[in-house]
């Protein structure tokens, strides 16, 4: 990719001395430039490949795009449920993309235009690698000193070994999805995570034959047991779904990709057009020359980190966003990069941060939640805990938009009543999810949170029946309310 003009100040050979280099124009990156200046005039950004965010480009944005066709289609297939009847669906692959295209360059676009906007000094363009833990080259013709460094160079897709090799361009990532000019007759999604179970759906919803093989039998990013059960149900019931493949061997098959799996002991092959490969990220580190460098890492060979601070053990180099392979969500990239470089841009011991409860959505439908500790975390940390459970299927106002799918778990601390967490599969969990996020910031007791208001009919009266029956765990049993007792459970 070429630089952008205005970089070509910085073509020919050029030494720089600034207080904080920042590598990669990401969101980390862009939050902590903003961060550090408050700090600093001494600031560089450098980047390689391309000013924007992977959520503007080839992420969250793109990826909604394609959901929201996808959500029109089921919509118009789902009509008749209401007593409405429409003409025969017709799915115009091409207008769908060209929709998709359009869009996510126009958010991209604006991401690239604040990049652009900041003062040409403050921009170098190419890719970076580490001298010493104070010293960055950039390519041939740049080389920086820098008091400090914060590495904000994001993520990539990553893919099982020998696959590209084999396959060509048969061979996917989420980001190639919203280079479509049309959509392909059929793919084969292998992985049940977020990314592969979102657009996994939303091509089966657009009309292309869809398998999903989910070789750990997970689906979506739910750790209660029930939850993930009702997952599987969900979805294997609406698209294909192999949640326990195994020793998959993908195949070149001239024009499209044959996969080899074993399910339920049976060795099973099928063709399609291309595979998708939805198997995780992989922080961009391997080119800045960290090998060079003494700096701590973990068992997983990750470098060691403080998250209230941003820095890289003792050292002067900070990590923020998908580079620190932390939590790979927009919103915590973003505070990782303001904790990063406003410690970057001070002159002396880093300040520590509080970072916000965790909150994850994935926008499926049903949609999925995870807000503050999951079951899983609350289980490996031993906290003596209750569970509140509710399910969506007799609630009121999502049998009313036939959405009701799925179920809510409500986690608290036993004995002080305080809110830890939930987990949820189920309708307007990416508007569930922040309240329940909020009140474990807020450090909530489930009293305290069945004391606000909820109006009716709202999806929410399901999130405080699982409260309530939460609370009749924990012994601490809210007093009666009135309620519309003809609309069912939930209310």
């Amino acid at each position: 990719m070429c630089p952008p003009s205005e970089s070509k100040l910085f073509m020919a050979t050029n030494n720089l001395d600034v207080d904080v280099a920042i590598l990669g124009a990401g969101t980390a990156g862009m939050v902590a430039y903003r961060a550090a200046l408050a700090h600093t005039e001494k600031v560089v950004v450098i980047e390689g490949y391309a000013y924007g965010t992977t959520c503007a480009r080839v992420g969250c944005m793109p990826s909604k795009l394609l959901i929201a066709a996808a959500d029109a289609a089921q919509a118009a297939r789902e009509a008749e449920g209401f007593g409405v009847r429409v003409g025969p669906l017709q799915i115009d692959g091409a207008a769908v993309m060209h929709r998709v295209r359009s869009e996510r360059d126009r958010f991209a676009g604006m991401t690239r235009e604040v990049v652009e906007s900041w003062p040409a000094a403050h921009r170098v363009w190419g890719h970076a690698r580490f001298v010493d833990a104070r010293t960055v080259q950039v390519d041939d013709h740049t080389r920086i000193t820098a008091q400090r460094v914060v590495i904000a160079t994001g993520s990539r897709p990553s893919v099982p070994d020998g696959w590209r090799e084999k396959l060509g361009d048969r061979l996917l990532v989420s980001d190639d999805v919203f280079d479509w000019h049309d959509l392909p007759a059929s793919v084969a999604v292998v992985g049940g995570g977020p990314i592969g179970l979102e657009l996994a759906q939303a091509l089966h919803r657009l009309g292309v034959r869809v398998r999903v093989y989910a070789e750990d039998g997970n689906l979506g990013p739910l750790t209660d047991p029930a939850l993930r059960a009702i997952a599987l149900s969900v979805f294997a019931e609406e698209m294909p779904v192999w949640h326990h493949a195994s020793d998959l061997q993908p195949e070149r098959d001239g024009d499209g990709v044959v996969v080899h799996a074993t399910v339920d002991g049976a060795r099973i092959t099928e063709r399609f057009d291309v595979l998708l490969a939805a198997t995780g990220r992989k922080a961009n580190l391997e080119e800045l020359g960290l090998e060079a460098l003494d700096l701590p890492r973990d068992e997983r060979g990750r470098l060691r980190y403080d998250r209230r601070t941003g820095r890289v053990g003792e050292t002067s180099i900070f990590i923020a966003g998908d580079a620190a392979s932390d939590r790979p969500l927009l919103h915590e990239a973003a505070d990782g990069g303001r904790i990063a470089g406003d410690n970057a841009g001070r002159s002396g011991e880093p300040m520590e941060h509080p970072r916000r409860t965790p909150l994850g959505v994935v926008f499926t439908d049903p949609q999925m939640t995870v807000a503050g500790a999951s079951h899983a975390e609350l289980r490996r940390a031993g906290k003596p805990f209750a569970t509140g459970v509710a399910s969506f299927e007799d609630q009121g106002r999502s049998r009313a938009m036939r959405k009701n799918r799925g179920a809510i778990h409500v986690y608290a601390e036993r004995g002080t009543g305080r809110f830890l967490g939930a987990e949820m599969i189920g309708p307007s969990a990416e508007h569930i999810g922040h309240l329940l996020a909020w009140s474990v910031q807020r450090g909530d007791t489930v009293a305290e949170m069945l004391a606000c208001p909820i109006y009716h009919p709202v999806v929410e009266e399901g999130m405080r029946t699982a409260l309530r029956d939460l609370a009749h765990t924990l012994d601490q049993a809210p007093e009666p309310e009135s309620e519309c007792l003809s609309c069912g459970p939930g209310t």
